[in-house]
């Protein structure tokens, strides 16, 4: 089967994150079994000629072009992708679109439906109800026209189905089915026992919904009890927010122990995360935290918050902890105990356990990827 995955953006700093990683993902899983699985991307901030694999996975990238800053990625474009996409989507057996209100992947899901190709798009929780005037401008021009005429929706969580179908109420949206993230089995995981000094990582794009101002206030609570412990923060920085936590740690005394690394390749980022004993992510918005599950897959006990789509995981297995995360609140101090309580060598070990056992009974690459296959096979069993 010829599968095509759209997504928006890739960097050699994965600034994008989870949408770009999940396509790369599957694809590399559907390769694996005997798919000719690609990836049309935008590609930005590479020097020279764009990059024609990525992880394993073959990759179309166009440079992008920002047509519209004030946007963001959601105004970046390529005349040459467009211009192309039809000859893309007709060599398709599956398009498989990572959806989002943008420039990219939109345009190309109406071009699928023009070339009557089955298409299956991803939200990611990224399409949701919006009372601004554009994003109800763009549901007008052609998200509710795909929301509506795909062959499948994918969706994360119940919350996420919900909320995606509520941009067509009151039609119904296309047949939906449940698909979380996955990630690949680790061979090499962290080494049992808490590390000295303790060391807790922070690792996402630093921006006000992953609340990187939580893990920065969680400091002094932690560095009361452990007072070497060390906090690592990294990820690309989608504003003014790294000074600004650098500036947060000054004023609560606690700069020493925190370093920011800025963005990192992600085998890098795997590489901290086998260094580190607890990892954090307060974010009061998460559908289904790849970081998290990558954390786990190497051993890694997890902080999350309640609003995260993998966190009643997390609370089952006893991976972790699940905090509550308020959005105009000081959450540092529930953090910061979370964290101290994963620091015990006897908690920290058995959340390690937990985790592992998790990701590897539900949450591999190989499983979420059998799946899809299985969703693949409905909607090509409709179409007959």
């Amino acid at each position: 089967m010829r599968v095509l995955h759209v997504v928006t953006l890739h960097t050699p700093t994965h600034r994008f994150g989870g949408p770009t990683r999940v396509a790369l993902h599957l694809a590399r899983g559907q390769r694996a079994r005997g798919d000719r699985a690609t990836v049309l991307a935008l590609g930005d901030g590479f020097e020279g000629e764009q990059p024609r694999e990525v992880d394993g996975v073959p990759v179309k990238l166009f440079p992008a072009r920002h047509v519209l800053p004030r946007f963001e990625v959601s105004g970046i474009t390529s005349p040459a992708l467009l211009a192309r996409a039809w000859a893309y989507v007709q060599s398709a057996d599956v398009v498989h679109v990572h959806l989002m209100r943008d420039l990219v992947t939109l345009p190309v899901a109406l071009v699928a439906l023009q070339a009557r190709r089955p298409l299956v798009l991803q939200t990611h929780g990224m399409v949701d109800p919006s009372d601004k005037r554009v994003a109800r401008l763009v549901d007008v021009l052609g998200m509710r026209r795909v929301l509506k005429k795909a062959d499948a929706v994918l969706h994360l969580t119940a919350t996420e189905r919900d909320a995606t179908a509520a941009v067509v109420a009151p039609e119904p949206m296309a047949p939906a089915y449940r698909l979380v993230n996955g990630v690949p089995v680790q061979k090499e995981v962290r080494p049992t026992g808490v590390g000295r000094p303790p060391t807790v990582l922070f690792a996402a794009r630093l921006q006000d919904v992953k609340r990187p101002q939580d893990f920065v206030s969680a400091m002094p609570t932690v560095l009361k009890e452990h007072p070497e412990a060390r906090f690592v923060m990294a990820g690309p920085d989608t504003g003014p927010l790294a000074a600004d936590m650098l500036a947060l740690a000054r004023r609560l005394g606690v700069e020493h122990a925190l370093e920011y690394l800025g963005p990192l390749p992600h085998a890098e980022v795997l590489r901290r995360m086998r260094t580190a004993d607890v990892y954090v992510l307060p974010s009061i918005f998460e559908p289904f935290a790849v970081s998290a599950l990558e954390a786990m897959s190497v051993g890694v006990p997890v902080v999350v918050t309640g609003s995260g789509g993998v966190s009643p995981d997390v609370a089952a297995a006893g991976a972790g902890r699940v905090v509550d995360s308020v959005a105009d609140a000081d959450n540092g101090e529930l953090v910061g105990r979370a964290v101290c309580e994963l620091l015990e060598p006897a908690a920290n070990a058995e959340a390690s356990a937990a985790g592992l056992r998790v990701i590897r009974e539900r949450f591999t690459d190989d499983s979420v990827v059998e799946s899809l296959a299985e969703i693949y096979g409905r909607v090509m069993a409709a179409r007959r």
